[in-house]
């Protein structure tokens, strides 16, 4: 199987093996280019001056190549430059050639140029190109010539009077270039191994995170909720990020796991205890334990009991299905103010049982707002008859709907017993229960704000709640329409 690491890492190494080869390539041609071109003109430039003073010399003092003082000169030029000169007639005959052992030049004396090369020279003013000039030079050798034009007093034409070659070893041609390139290859090999080394760490490092994280996916799916991704705390990349996010998921995971083994642990609670007040009561009727003038009294615990046990299950379906993922939120505009107080018209019987007073404030006109009324209704029902079973008797319930910007702020208060501060944030928790006067009252199961806290996530609103000197206030927010 290949890994992310072998491909990585090959790609690495591909894309930067075919950049040197691109780049080798490139430098190859163009050094090549630039050094034959170079020599090429030194050629042609020594070419044409020995062509310049051999037509001088022959119209001056000379009268033949074959005087020591002309060959010296020659024989200097060739000597510096390094190359082998060679003076042919127009027939191609070899009048002249200085040493020859640099280039294997093959008895120059008595042989003689090929037609075509002359040719050449004649037609276009020169030659420039490697050749063996028919077989007498060995080996491969670049050979440049140059016409020897000599003017006529008498008859005041130009005409051509031989032919100056100037030959050199390929050898020494490329030499600078087989320097440059071999400079070239030695440094890209140190590079690319270097790269090599590079990507090889590199691709290590982007995939032993991904490995850890696959690792520590599996051992999730094993009830390991501890594992966590490290070694990537420093990390400003995307891996890092990627980690960072994949450990949020762990403890959201592992929060949801306890959370998950909390409620079942709460649901077993909950329903344990009237289930076992109704079996006890139940049983001690049936044997006769429970005397039969009290038999009514059991009777009626019971049906307290059931009464309980089934807003325990009802509470559980809504929570279930306010979870599901097929409950969408209605979007609708509603008077938010109007609803609140139709739900304290529908409390007005137990407000007036416990003896409390009723404050409201509320704009003049209606304050439409988007969302699913009868959702909002029970988030309204639920907050007010929370307030009124934990407000004090005597005391005031204040109602309040507030208009800022883009929002409706609508606020529950009552006046009671003070919400600790570390209670505060595990109020909206399933089964929570505080301490004190709130678990005093046996008709509550701890789910009535866990799903207020529900329907606001997903009116994708807010919901707060705090509690000072008694006064605890719960406000949620909504759009205005």
């Amino acid at each position: 199987m290949k890994t992310l690491y072998r491909r990585q890492f090959a790609m690495m190494a591909g894309v930067i093996f075919l950049s040197f080869l691109l780049l080798g390539s490139a430098f190859t041609g163009l050094s090549y280019q630039y050094v034959l071109n170079d020599k090429r003109e030194g050629m042609e430039s020594n070419a044409s001056h020995i062509a310049a003073f051999t037509a001088a010399y022959l119209s001056g003092v000379g009268s033949s190549v074959q005087e020591p003082a002309y060959q010296l000169y020659v024989s200097s030029l060739s000597s510096i430059s390094g190359s082998t000169v060679i003076l042919a007639e127009n027939d191609g005959e070899i009048a002249y050639a200085t040493s020859a052992e640099s280039v294997g030049v093959n008895s120059l004396l008595s042989g003689a140029i090929p037609d075509e090369v002359m040719k050449e020279v004649s037609d276009h003013g020169g030659y420039a190109k490697p050749s063996s000039l028919g077989g007498l030079v060995a080996g491969s050798c670049y050979v440049v010539a140059t016409p020897i034009l000599q003017h006529s007093v008498i008859s005041g034409r130009t005409y051509q009077r031989g032919a100056v070659f100037v030959v050199n070893e390929m050898s020494s041609l490329t030499q600078l270039w087989r320097d440059f390139a071999s400079m070239f290859i030695l440094a890209a090999i140190v590079v690319f191994l270097l790269s090599a080394v590079v990507a090889s760490i590199t691709s290590m490092r982007l995939t032993k995170p991904l490995k850890d994280m696959a690792a520590a996916a599996g051992r999730f799916g094993q009830g390991e909720f501890d594992i966590r991704v490290e070694g990537c705390e420093g990390r400003r990349d995307e891996v890092g990020e990627l980690a960072e996010a994949f450990n949020a998921m762990a403890d959201s995971l592992a929060k949801s796991e306890a959370q998950r083994s909390e409620f079942i642990a709460n649901v077993s609670h909950e329903l344990k205890t009237p289930m076992t007040t109704i079996a006890g009561f139940t049983d001690g009727i049936l044997d006769g334990t429970i005397p039969r003038e009290k038999e009514e009294e059991a009777l009626r615990t019971i049906s307290s009991e059931t009464r309980r046990l089934s807003r325990l299950v009802r509470r559980m379906l809504d929570v279930s299905r306010l979870q599901s993922s097929e409950n969408i939120t209605a979007q609708e505009r509603f008077d938010v103010a109007e609803v609140l107080l139709r739900v304290l018209v529908s409390l007005e019987g137990k407000i007036t049982d416990r003896g409390l007073d009723v404050e409201t404030h509320l704009p003049d006109g209606p304050v439409m707002v988007w969302g699913d009324p009868d959702a909002i209704t029970q988030v309204c029902y639920n907050l007010l008859d929370n307030a009124i079973k934990f407000a004090a008797p005597g005391t005031t319930l204040s109602l309040e709907v507030q208009v800022k910007g883009e929002k409706a702020f609508v606020s529950v208060s009552d006046i009671g017993e003070t919400i600790p501060p570390e209670e505060l944030g595990q109020i909206f928790d399933r089964f929570h229960k505080t301490d004190r006067s709130r678990s005093i009252d046996r008709d509550g199961v701890g789910l009535g704000l866990y799903i207020v806290k529900t329907i606001i996530n997903n009116h994708r609103e807010n919901i707060t709640v705090t509690s000072d000197s008694g006064l605890t206030t719960f406000t949620f927010t909504l759009t205005i329409a």
